[in-house]
Order: C-alpha cells, then structure tokens, then sequence
C-alpha cells in the first residue's frame, strides 16, 4: 500500500536504498542528536547504522524500513526491530513539520495491524524526539534513560 500525503509518497524501502536512508539518518542525528550524546554514544549510533547485519537483516525481511520519498529522493524513514519497536525514525532536516514523520508512523502503524495484528509500538526516543512521539499519543514507560552513551526514553503507543 502506498500513501501520498500532499508531495511525498510513504512506501516499503527498496534494496538499493538502505545507503541513502542511513545517510540521512546519520545527517540528521549529527544535525539534531549528537550534540547531547558522548562521544561514546556517538560512536555507537554510527557503528549501528552502518552494521552489515542489520543491512543483511533488511535484506532478508527480517528488519523492515519504510520511506517518505519526495523530488525522487527519501526525505524520511522509519524502521521496525523485533515486529514491535521503532528502531530509527528520521526526517530531512528541510521536511520537517510537514508531516512526514506522523506519516511514517501511521504506515507503520497500519503495517504492523495488517501484517502482525500488532496494536502497540515501542520506541527508545531520543531527547530531540521525546516531545514529537508525546504529541502523537506516545507515553512513556521508564524515565529518561542511558546506555552505553545513546540517551533515550523508553516509549510505547497502543492503537
């Protein structure tokens, strides 16, 4: 199923766009995130996007990532870890508020219904994300916590 929400089309990622979706995640995080993360946490952000077994995973189907692709280039992305948690969420700094991200979100959402029967979503959110996933329903589960220099707080929706 593909959504088109005013100049941009939510969809499956293809293969061949795992490089482009991790470059912008990598972008924006540096952008929004990494000033409030060691350098630590920094370190592992990168060394987990750029992991060849996530990558072999997505290959498989066994890690799932959507897109937000507008002018023939992803503007967002979200992916699914273990059927049930969000495991990156980024939009392109010059799309932000447009939506994107709620669109993103209610593709999984209906992916997870309709693949899974899931009807709940979690999500480590990092600081910058934390206001974002309350104002789309999130709560959180724990208070803010710190592992291993990623900052995040434990989140969960039920739809």
């Amino acid at each position: 199923m593909e959504t088109l929400e005013s100049s941009y089309l939510v969809r499956s990622a293809y293969r061949d766009e795992w490089e482009e979706a991790m470059a912008l995640a990598w972008r924006t995080f540096l952008r929004f995130e990494a000033d409030v993360y060691t350098a630590e946490g920094v370190r592992n952000f990168e060394n987990f996007i750029t992991d060849t077994t996530l990558h072999r995973m997505f290959v498989m189907g066994a890690y799932q990532m959507f897109v937000a692709v507008a002018d023939g280039k992803i503007v967002g992305m979200i992916t699914l870890r273990d059927s049930t948690h969000i495991s990156l969420l980024f939009v392109d700094e010059r799309y932000h508020r447009q939506g994107i991200g709620r669109a993103l979100l209610e593709y999984l959402e209906d992916y997870m219904l309709r693949e899974m029967g899931a009807r709940r979503v979690t999500v480590n959110a990092s600081p910058y994300g934390v206001g974002f996933y309350h104002r789309l329903g999130f709560c959180d589960l724990r208070p803010e916590e710190k592992k291993d220099g990623i900052i995040y707080t434990p989140m969960e929706l039920k739809f």
